[in-house]
């Protein structure tokens, strides 16, 4: 797959600004963590929604209080994995969801009842499935930015951070050694991806990640995990990340649509931006909270 330049400029100019934006989002404050990533949840439902319909034309005839009760009960799913000591006018932010998500899901039901007299497992199914698909791995990434919120200055973004920048730096690289060398096709599913720029990004990736926290040891934040803990992290991302990539790109075909949306000029959608994350978390937050111990 020969380098297009001009791709490449634009994917380059527009990665810019989502990068930007991004940071502001995850390094600023908790609040706008949770701003940030509540819009990328509506806008990845509200996508996966059109694919739904384009892939089964009986998710279109799904009542009024489901359509829009399952993705607010994912929303709540994310502010119920919010710390208990961060609230809202008083109220726990913890308690607003946990109410919330069990309310929405109700209505759900009652809104299919009301409207047809009947449920359509189908169509629960595929709203359970966006549930777990992007609803869940954002509420874990809600988890553990605020886990270790207020414990030392920075530490609440590492884990994150670790997450997200393994991602960033697997998609570029596998796309660079791809573009250069690349020859055999990964997937029919995703035929521009190949075997050496997948093997290349997460090499890269690993390698990248792991220099980073190697040169940043004397950072009280990034000491918090040894080196290898990162280049787990990013080894873990990097490869879920890349089932990722190629479970949306299935979704897609089965569409019969080239991209999920059109918020970034040569990178698509919100799915298509954060596909990636949304297999990788749950693979990450396993690890980092089963086996390292984050949050015990």
């Amino acid at each position: 797959m020969a380098l297009n330049l001009s791709v490449f400029r634009t994917r380059t100019l527009s990665a810019a600004v989502f990068v930007v934006v991004m940071l502001t989002g995850l390094l600023w404050n908790p609040w706008s963590f949770i701003l940030l990533f509540t819009v990328i949840h509506f806008g990845c439902w509200i996508e996966y929604r059109k694919l739904i319909v384009s892939i089964d034309k009986e998710y279109a005839t799904i009542s009024t209080l489901h359509r829009y009760s399952v993705p607010i009960a994912g929303w709540c799913l994310m502010l119920y994995c919010i710390r208990q000591d961060f609230s809202a006018g008083g109220i726990p932010l913890y308690l607003v969801g946990k109410w919330g998500c069990l309310v929405f899901l109700c209505l759900t039901v009652i809104g299919e009842t009301i409207q047809f007299r009947t449920i359509s497992i189908r169509n629960i199914l595929h709203s359970a499935f966006g549930l777990v698909y992007i609803s869940m791995p954002m509420a874990m990434l809600v988890w553990l930015r605020l886990i270790l919120y207020g414990s030392q200055p920075f530490a609440d973004r590492i884990l994150v951070l670790m997450i997200i920048g393994s991602i960033w730096i697997n998609d570029t690289m596998a796309y660079l050694v791809g573009s250069l060398i690349g020859k055999t096709p990964l997937s029919r599913i995703s035929p521009k991806k190949t075997w050496e720029g997948t093997i290349g990004g997460i090499i890269l990736a690993i390698g990248v990640i792991g220099l980073v926290a190697w040169l940043l040891q004397d950072e009280p934040a990034v000491a918090l995990f040894p080196v290898s803990v990162w280049m787990t992290v990013a080894a873990i991302a990097s490869i879920a990340g890349t089932v990722g990539d190629l479970l949306e790109s299935k979704l897609k075909r089965m569409a019969n649509v080239k991209d999920s949306g059109h918020i970034m000029p040569g990178h698509g959608g919100f799915l298509d931006r954060f596909d990636s994350l949304l297999i990788a978390t749950p693979f990450a937050w396993a690890y980092l909270v089963w086996v390292v111990g984050v949050g015990s």
